[in-house]
């Protein structure tokens, strides 16, 4: 279902992009929006254009809002204080024990091997 939406949605998208590259300039930038196109008279390219325009616009914005509703449908809402793996220290401490010594990631930490120094460098004799 989602896989057909996205695919009329980027259909939707193109010919919205073809149809805004149609249209004429008002701004007259760059002096490019004199062309003529000789299909149909200006006044009635501009009104086909911006209807088709506004009708795309209208189904683009209601895929956007379906695919986004779709996508919030799907996600699953989660906890990070519910995790599925076990705690990095083995055991967990016990409910009395104070903090720091369950055995967390610093004990574990400062338990590890240090990596060897950096050799020194060689010495002119």
């Amino acid at each position: 279902m989602q896989t057909v939406i996205i695919v009329v949605h980027l259909m939707i998208v193109l010919a919205m992009v073809g149809l805004i590259l149609l249209q004429k300039s008002e701004g007259g930038g760059l002096g490019m929006g004199s062309g003529g196109g000789g299909f149909m008279s200006n006044r009635g390219t501009t009104n086909v254009l911006t209807r088709t325009t506004a009708i795309l616009a209208g189904v683009f914005f209601a895929t956007s809002l379906v695919l986004s509703i779709l996508a919030g449908i799907e996600r699953k809402p989660r906890s990070i204080l519910d995790g599925s793996r076990p705690p990095v220290g083995g055991q967990p401490s016990a409910p009395g024990t104070p903090l720091g010594t369950g055995g967390g990631v610093l004990d574990q930490l400062r338990g590890a091997p240090q990596p060897p120094a950096e050799p020194a460098p060689p010495q002119s004799r």
